[in-house]
């Protein structure tokens, strides 16, 4: 058996040493990198070669790579690096680094091209300057080879105890054992489904009703597949939380029940999560865990590698123990982790480190995407951008005498964009053009002052530039799939300011790549219908295969009720608060137990709610609030339990309407007074008519669907197993009208 790893990932295990320093530097963008290599290979000779593929071995090691060009003419091979600022201030062990890059590559092509000697230069190419700066040295063939095999030996050790890994883990996968007695209901279906999908190497949508069981029903078939598909990561990607920690809670029962199972389980977490020193900066001068991280990490790395479960509590412990940073320790481990479990943006998002890792390493992944009716919404946030005028406008005054022209530039451009503007919102067809010209150059001067002014990196002014960048990355991508729109508000007298919105509104071309390029991905909830609204908006290919799974509930189980007689329309809220008391207090009567209420807004939610405080003292009743942090949105669950009785009031849409388990006693019911339709505003309209321009069905994709998912989800909060029984009410005379009644589930029997 042989090991393969690229040249970068050899070199970044061997050769980093010393502190980990993340102090920023405004580095050139992806773009700009690209543009950069381009510009130094036009300066080459005609004969010059341009990514040259190059491989080795060293006993069972594999390496591989691409070498940035190599000149024939003067047997020059070359590593490009792209940079902005002052090089004197790249710290040695960069440099470091990039040597080794270089060397290794030296030495293949000498085997390649039977060289006994080559020059090898490291060319740092000034994006702004357009200059090189060119480190050349002549190496003889031996010595090269002499560095390879110690790089190699050094990695080698690890390689052979990660190849015993793989072989136990896929020896225990294929002989995993389902973990619970039987399948239940409909999740056999789902697990056989995931399994055809990773052998075929397609993608699948699977719609499957909540409680049956799709963490387990998912992660099973994929470790049962990673020997047979040669899968080296299977990625469980979530939306939020409480997702992420039904995953890492099937793979304790998998280790449970199979003790023999070697499969190493990560769970990334976010850095404000995961860091110990908030108030410090990551260098070694800084965080004592940043100073030496690179010295230690080998044994931590060693260590962390020896556990199965690698969740955040044990992650902290090992990194602790060695004193490195636990953010940037687990980093390193989805290097090596067999199972990661981590939110949507670790693989979706622009710079996603998963997506990046398994495209650097070629791994062969599957990946699974937990509550995927939530990658619509996610996925246009990670592609949209706004900036605000008013925070330019502050900036502008407090800004230091080198940054202030450019800044006057761009408010100048800006302002010109809205004074034409006539209503507080309008969208245009087409980019802000000389504003993004305005825009680039400010980004240009900002980053220029950061790299000589570095104690600068703080507050507003970075938060901007930050800002400034990802408006300009996106601009980039503007196409029909994006509206750009102005919304104008007064700041008193003749003074305004304004918002400016790239806002995506089909993320399908950039999420179709990231499912596409896994082995396969499935994308799976309870709420993927209509199946052609999420194909169309996330890109899905067309020979993606769909499942819709039975429900294994019966509709004796569950009472959904119509009540028609009410309108939740906005107009009509006022007059609907009374009769909705009335109905809770009612239901209340006949049948005491925990209810959860769902309303559109908290202002609706709290006229409700204090109208049955005022009327029905003797319900106990809690409220969802703005803003809940996790303790508090646990406390609000925490009141549910198998003995208590009350109503807990909730936003359709919110933390408690998906992702919370409330099973038997703990939840009977659910009353949900609105149909979930998104705000009636300029945007949304914005969007329905660009969404009937793309699709046809402007109305449905951007009201409709939304909203009645929402509604579903809600009410699967009430029937969790087979044994379970309880009741739902849709408040509102829409929920019987034609078009809406086939969105609901079709187990259900529905009473008006």
């Amino acid at each position: 058996m042989s090991y393969s790893v690229a040249v970068r990932a050899l070199c970044e295990f061997t050769a980093k040493v010393g502190d980990l320093d993340l102090r920023f530097t405004p580095s050139p963008s992806a773009q700009e990198g690209i543009v950069g290599h381009r510009t130094v290979a036009s300066r080459r000779s005609p004969h010059y070669q341009n990514e040259v593929a190059l491989e080795g071995e060293y006993q069972q090691l594999k390496v591989r790579g691409r070498a940035d060009g190599y000149d024939p003419d003067s047997q020059r091979l070359e590593e490009v690096k792209t940079y902005r600022g002052d090089l004197d201030a790249q710290p040695a062990n960069h440099r470091q680094l990039h040597w080794a890059q270089v060397k290794v590559y030296g030495w293949l092509m000498c085997q390649k091209l039977g060289l006994t000697e080559i020059d090898l230069a490291l060319v740092y190419f000034d994006i702004v300057g357009e200059g090189e700066t060119l480190l050349s040295q002549r190496f003889q063939a031996h010595a090269l080879e002499a560095f390879f095999n110690q790089q190699c030996a050094l990695f080698l050790d690890w390689a052979r105890r990660e190849m015993d890994h793989r072989e136990a883990r896929d020896r225990a996968a294929q002989n995993l054992g389902f973990p619970h007695a039987d399948f239940r209901p409909g999740q056999r279906v789902l697990a056989e489904s995931v399994y055809k999908a990773v052998s075929t190497g397609r993608c699948l949508m699977a719609q499957a009703p909540t409680g049956i069981g799709k963490t387990i029903g998912t992660i099973f078939p994929l470790l049962k597949a990673l020997a047979p598909q040669q899968l080296d990561k299977v990625f469980f990607l979530t939306a939020k939380t409480p997702g992420r920690k039904l995953a890492l809670d099937a793979a304790q029962v998998l280790f449970t029940r199979n003790p023999d199972l070697h499969v190493r389980v990560l769970e990334l977490v976010a850095r404000d999560k995961a860091c110990e020193h908030l108030d410090k900066a990551c260098h070694g001068e800084s965080c004592p865990l940043a100073k030496g991280f690179y010295d230690r990490l080998p044994a931590a790395r060693s260590a962390a590698a020896k556990l199965r479960l690698l969740d955040q509590r044990n992650l902290r412990e090992v990194a602790l123990a060695h004193n490195v940073c636990p953010y940037y320790l687990s980093q390193e481990m989805a290097r090596w982790a067999d199972l990661v479990v981590a939110d949507y943006n670790y693989y979706f998002d622009f710079g996603a480190m998963l997506f990046g890792l398994a495209q650097l390493n070629q791994w062969r992944a599957a990946v699974l995407v937990d509550e995927a009716h939530n990658l619509v919404e996610r996925a246009r946030g990670m592609y949209s951008a706004s900036l605000d005028q008013y925070r330019l406008k502050t900036l502008r005054d407090e800004a230091p005498e080198a940054l202030k022209k450019s800044l006057q530039r761009l408010n100048r451009e800006w302002n010109a964009l809205h004074k034409a503007q006539v209503a507080p919102y309008q969208a245009y067809d087409a980019r802000p053009d000389k504003m993004l010209s305005a825009l680039s150059l400010c980004a240009s001067a900002m980053g220029d002052y950061f790299n000589d002014h570095p104690d600068a990196l703080a507050g507003d002014l970075q938060a901007f530039y930050f800002d400034a960048l990802q408006f300009a990355k996106v601009a980039e991508l503007f196409n029909e799939h994006f509206i750009f729109d102005i919304t104008k508000r007064s700041l008193g007298g003749k003074r305004s300011s304004s918002t400016l919105c790239l806002r995506n509104v089909v993320p399908a071309e950039f999420i179709r790549p990231r499912l596409t390029a896994a082995r396969s991905s499935v994308l799976f909830s309870a709420t993927l219908s209509p199946r052609h609204y999420y194909a169309d908006l996330l890109g899905l290919p067309a020979d993606t295969a769909w499942v819709d799974v039975a429900s294994p509930f019966k509709a004796e189980q569950l009472r959904v009720r119509i009540v028609d007689e009410i309108s939740t329309r906005f107009v009509h809220r006022e007059t609907s608060v009374g009769p909705i008391v009335e109905l809770i207090a009612q239901q209340f009567a006949q049948q005491p137990g925990n209810y959860l209420a769902f309303f559109s807004s908290f202002d609706y939610l709290q006229q409700v709610a204090q109208r049955l405080a005022e009327q029905h003292p003797h319900i106990p009743l809690w409220q969802q609030s703005r803003g809940m942090a996790e303790a508090e949105r646990q406390g609000f669950l925490d009141q549910f339990t198998e003995h208590s009785q009350g109503v807990g009031f909730a936003v359709l849409g919110g933390a408690f309407g998906e992702g919370i388990d409330l099973p038997g006693a703990r939840l009977i019911g659910a009353f949900i007074a609105t149909l979930g339709l998104p705000q009636l505003n300029p945007v949304n309209e914005q969007m329905k008519r660009r969404m009937a321009a793309i699709f046809g069905s402007g109305y449905d994709y951007t009201y409709l669907y939304p909203g009645l998912q929402k509604v579903v989800q809600a009410a699967g909060r009430v029937i969790r197993s087979q044994q379970d029984q309880g009741v739902v009410m849709l408040i509102d005379d829409r929920f019987g009208e034609a078009r809406v009644r086939p969105l609901l589930p079709s187990w259900w029997a529905i009473s008006s």
